[in-house]
């Protein structure tokens, strides 16, 4: 996995090309027994610099979800990265989705916390709601860009909250370089004081909303999880409202998930190139994940991986 600043570097690069240099149709999905699991398809294709296309990027990701496998202790996610050769279409690697889809995610939340999100400064404060695997990737990228910023930490299962409360107080997850780690069970308390919040929940039937008074007037809200937590009002009296891709938000902007969401106010990759300020006022990002990213972070462990001459090679 490349280091945290080049992690930053391969999110911006993904967010930009999304613009017009990408393509990429929204997650396409089918839904398998038993109720509530899934499994989508996530092809993308991004233009290089290159005239005769050899740097250009090929591949997709295939995840799947069953709920139901929590009870039986099974994971219930489960994603592979396929990449192809842009040229030929020949395969050139099948990768492990798990790692790769939570760095990139997080590196596109650091993208976004380091254009439009609080000053670092040593009185900041920053609360995550969602203790999992999501919140062990973000929390590297937070310490890199807020140093010194103080973490409270929030999640309905008191297991999981504690769990990763000591993982931290164990010196993980770069918390040497966070300032006080608090953990609290109620979402609303630890928004209440945050500059920056990142909302990471799992998804499910159970929405975990929080009352759009509860966030501070000027915090920036990193969501990551739909509209599990971050209510439709917050979205339209904010500043400004990114999401990484316009036609997948739009996609997914039904009965059943962002209803009464508005338009966004633009993609990341477009306040990115017109170098957008930070309004006053609420921000709102709420990115839902693309194929882009994991191929494009593919491609550069690939890479690394063929530099140092890593990885099983399988004939053809």
């Amino acid at each position: 996995m490349p280091a945290v600043e080049e992690r930053l570097e391969l999110a911006s690069r993904t967010m930009v090309a999304l613009v017009d240099d990408a393509e990429l149709p929204p997650k396409i999905g089918v839904h398998p027994r038993p109720n509530e699991s899934f499994a989508h398809a996530m092809p993308a294709w991004m233009r290089g610099e290159a005239g005769d296309g050899s740097g250009d990027l090929l591949g997709m990701k295939w995840v799947v979800g069953f709920p139901a496998n929590a009870s039986a202790g099974i994971p219930a996610i489960h994603g592979s990265i396929i990449l192809g050769d842009a040229r030929t279409g020949l395969p050139l690697a099948i990768m492990d989705a798990g790692a790769i889809t939570a760095q990139r995610t997080a590196a596109v939340s650091g993208l976004a916390i380091q254009r439009w999100g609080p000053t670092p400064a040593a009185s900041t404060t920053v609360a995550i709601v969602g203790a999992g695997v999501q919140a062990r990737s973000h929390l590297p990228v937070v310490a890199h860009l807020l140093r010194g910023a103080d973490v409270l930490l929030c999640d309905r299962d008191p297991v999981r909250l504690e769990s990763l409360g000591d993982e931290l107080r164990a010196g993980r997850h770069a918390a040497d370089d966070l300032g006080d780690v608090r953990t609290e069970a109620d979402a609303r308390v630890v928004v209440d004081s945050a500059d920056l919040v990142l909302t990471l929940v799992s998804f499910g039937p159970d929405r975990q909303s929080i009352p759009e008074q509860a966030f501070r007037p000027d915090a920036t809200v990193v969501a990551i999880d739909y509209d599990m937590c971050v209510p439709a009002h917050l979205a339209r009296s904010a500043a400004l409202f990114l999401t990484d891709d316009r036609d997948q938000f739009l996609a997914n902007r039904t009965a059943a998930t962002f209803t009464d969401y508005p338009d966004p106010t633009a993609m990341i990759g477009e306040a990115v190139a017109a170098d957008t300020p930070r309004p006053a006022g609420r921000v709102l990002i709420s990115h839902l994940g693309v194929g882009l990213a994991d191929v494009v972070f593919g491609d550069a462990i690939l890479r690394a991986a063929e530099a140092r001459d890593i990885g099983t090679i399988l004939e053809r």
